[in-house]
């Protein structure tokens, strides 16, 4: 996935109200961008940091400024959460996810379960219809190789929910896969955060104990665009105790 126009960067001023990120161009405009994040960000929000902007060209945009990426150490990371559906719907068109190939048919946005949407729902003649749920992955807590990226950043009872709801596909004789998308290189297996939401944590053991498949691709990031590249080991989380 390639960066429709060229990204400006800058300096990260502070990142506010979940959705506003001020930000110093490089020429020294002062700006507030979008920040497309409804996340923590933890790991990925430091004033000072190196930031690079989209600029939309709707005239109808309230704020023409999106936050797209952030330097990290030495590494570049896509913080923009709108982009991991297209990053997979890019991978399955190329044959880079081999384990969703051989399906005809993709939809977006399906309605299924309690009052929920699946993000993709993937369908071939003679083959189980195929619900794949998908994460963006952003935290990191600590730069070396060996630190793992982390899921969640924060409570997510939405997410918690999405376990739930795979769960229920499986048992009634569909296909339902987990996929985390982690928009940086620097990664090289995936952990889940207890400490930050255990009930999440729970959730993934007895989402894996119902059948739900889950994989955790990462991507190569630069200026240029994005792309999902290889998948990477996920540390299940062991049952927490009471």
């Amino acid at each position: 996935m390639r960066f429709e126009t060229p990204l400006l960067p800058g300096t990260l001023i502070t990142r506010y109200k979940r959705f506003l990120a001020d930000v110093r161009l490089a020429d020294g405009t002062m700006v507030t961008a979008h920040c497309p994040n409804s996340g923590s960000m933890l790991s990925v929000n430091t004033p000072g940091s190196e930031v690079w902007l989209s600029r939309s060209t709707k005239a109808s945009r309230l704020l023409p400024y999106t936050w797209e990426l952030i330097r990290v150490g030495e590494a570049l990371v896509g913080i923009n959460t709108g982009r991991p559906v297209r990053l997979v719907e890019e991978a399955l068109a190329h044959y880079r996810l081999p384990e969703l190939a051989g399906y005809t048919s993709l939809r977006r946005e399906v309605r299924y379960g309690r009052n929920s949407r699946i993000d993709l729902l993937l369908e071939a003649p003679s083959r189980p219809t195929c619900f794949v749920e998908i994460k963006n992955v952003t935290l990191k807590k600590g730069i070396g190789r060996d630190v793992p990226v982390s899921f969640p950043d924060a409570v997510t009872a939405r997410g918690t929910k999405h376990l739930v709801e795979l769960g229920n596909v499986v048992r009634q004789g569909g296909r339902a896969v987990m996929l985390y998308v982690v928009q940086r290189v620097d990664a090289d297996r995936l952990a889940f955060a207890g400490e930050i939401d255990r009930v999440y944590a729970d959730s993934v053991c007895m989402a894996q104990a119902a059948g739900v498949e889950m994989y955790c691709y990462r991507c190569s990031v630069d200026t240029d665009g994005i792309a999902l590249t290889d998948a990477i080991p996920i540390t299940a989380p062991a049952l927490l105790a009471d």
